[in-house]
């Protein structure tokens, strides 16, 4: 009986700590987001975002020929589940799709294609963007698999047989000749250094000066909320382009990755996406005053989409049409497309300068809104 009367006060303790801790949990909206909507972003990132496969490639088709071989072989990638070809009447105008980034590679059926192929021994030229090396590999195989199907059933219908098909493909790899996935990813991981730096850390170093107090003890001197935020950017603005400077020499000098563009258009940009990733760090860290809330929303805000969904690790046309209507939202989708082209195609104006507008738009809703929080909140 005296071990059951020991119990019952203790277990009305607990039973009011309960209580009480699911009462503040309920008040606080942050542990909320944090233990709720988290996991599910995260899971719904990884389900929809985390795709290895590649399918519906763009691919250019240069029809030189009119002939009814060169038809059915065109017929044949149209078919195909994993192709998706364009006609086009000329290499120039292929040439610019390849370089803005609207198709993936080149298919030249040359104008003596018809002729070659009664004679048994057909020619096709097959062109890739080289920068993403595993994704050109695939590419290759599936425009392999299409022209060898092809020219199985073509030689079945005539009752011959030719070893290997009577079509040939001569394939090359623009951008990244030595078919080097570090011409791929050497860009792609400066855009993660710089995530870091300017958000994360950002985010972390103000979230914790918010909780000492020393944030409110710069407000009982003249200097203004909006100067405070530029003093507060400057310094690591300052690291991310020392940060973005060892990042380039490592790539070129460490892993060999070509620079084709201007050095000026690679800082200018980064430095356009550092200021942005400051802006987002500001921001959270102004708005939530507390380092574990900043350090995980900036973390789902900030780090994980710029691996997952930025077109870094997996094709944006391989994801689902909401994913990718998502991804034009985030700066680090038009970072990548201007590292990598910068990198490994040149300075293709085209490409370069809505990615770097869209960059500085963000730049400035991002200042103006980290200002109107932070004058708000101490106002």
């Amino acid at each position: 009986m005296k071990a059951q009367g020991a119990w019952r006060p203790k277990l009305r303790r607990i039973l009011a700590l309960v209580k009480k801790e699911t009462r503040q949990m309920i008040r606080d909206p942050a542990t909320i987001a944090v233990g709720i909507v988290l996991p599910v972003i995260l899971i719904l990132l990884f389900g929809f975002g985390l795709s290895l496969d590649v399918s519906n490639v763009p691919l250019a088709v240069v029809l030189e020929d009119s002939s009814a071989p060169a038809e059915n072989l065109l017929a044949a990638f149209e078919l195909s589940p994993y192709l998706h070809p364009q006609v086009v009447y000329s290499l120039q105008t292929a040439d610019r799709l390849v370089m803005t980034g609207s198709v993936d590679g080149i298919l030249t059926i040359p104008s003596d294609f018809g002729r070659r192929f009664g004679a048994g021994h057909a020619t096709v030229q097959l062109l890739v963007h080289g920068s993403d090396a595993n994704r050109a590999r695939i590419i290759e195989s599936y425009v392999d698999g299409a022209v060898g199907a092809w020219s199985a059933r073509q030689s079945a219908e005539d009752g011959t047989t030719v070893a290997g098909g009577p079509v040939s493909i001569q394939s090359r790899l623009w951008f990244n000749s030595a078919n080097d996935s570090h011409y791929f990813l050497v860009p792609g991981l400066i855009v993660l250094v710089m995530t870091l730096i300017g958000a994360f850390l950002t985010a972390m170093v103000v979230a914790r000066e918010w909780e000492r107090g020393t944030f409110e003890a710069l407000f009982v001197t003249p200097v203004r909320s909006g100067e405070i935020l530029v003093g507060k950017t400057v310094p690591y603005f300052g690291l991310g382009v020392l940060g973005l400077l060892l990042c380039v020499v490592s790539g070129r000098f460490l892993f060999h990755v070509p620079i084709v563009g201007s050095l000026v258009v690679l800082l200018g940009g980064s430095m356009l996406y550092v200021l942005v990733a400051l802006g987002m760090g500001l921001l959270i860290s102004s708005y939530f005053k507390n380092q574990l809330v900043a350090s995980q929303l900036t973390m789902l805000a900030t780090f994980m989409p710029a691996l997952m969904l930025s077109g870094f690790l997996f094709d944006l046309r391989s994801m689902p049409a909401v994913i990718r209507a998502i991804t034009y939202l985030l700066p680090a989708r038009y970072y990548v497309s201007l590292l990598q082209t910068t990198f490994l195609a040149g300075d293709i104006w085209p490409v370069i300068l809505p990615n770097a507008a869209v960059l500085a738009i963000m730049v400035a809703l991002l200042g103006l809104a980290s200002r109107a929080v932070t004058h708000k909140r101490l106002g």
